[in-house]
């Protein structure tokens, strides 16, 4: 009987910790994803005409999904997107001014303002580049 009680709480303290070892996991993996989407972009940028591609599939990038299974979303800011859709911090600024690049997270969802709870589990380019990671971080 004891022996059952101590396994029961080995249980208990370990699954917790295994679970956020697994999402921490998955969140890298989601960085390590789109730091590869925005290279192969900028290649795109500069070995095209200066112009960035209108959707994933012109980088060959169309297919990979994150690590929940969704696929990446990216919006062409400068080829005039609508403001609307594109990720926002706390004072409703763009994050980026060239595209928009994210993971919707482990929910699936997302809203354009990083402080809805939508939003919170998203993995957001901002900064145009210069930041990598949760949304509720920024």
């Amino acid at each position: 009987m004891v022996a059952i009680i101590v396994a029961g709480l080995l249980i208990a303290v370990a699954f917790p910790a295994y679970n956020d070892v697994s999402q921490r996991a998955r969140i890298t993996a989601a960085i390590i994803d789109l730091g590869q989407i925005q290279l192969a972009l900028e290649k795109f940028l500069t070995v095209g005409d200066g112009v960035l591609p209108a959707n994933l599939a012109a980088v060959g990038m169309d297919t990979l999904n994150d690590p929940w299974g969704n696929p990446y979303q990216y919006l062409n800011i400068e080829a005039g997107v609508d403001l609307a859709a594109v990720h926002k911090d706390r004072q409703l600024v763009p994050l980026n001014t060239d595209y928009d690049l994210y993971s919707m997270g482990e929910d699936g969802m997302s809203r354009p303002q990083l402080t809805v709870r939508a939003s919170q589990d998203d993995i957001v380019r901002a900064g145009n580049g210069a930041y990598l990671g949760l949304a509720k971080d920024y």
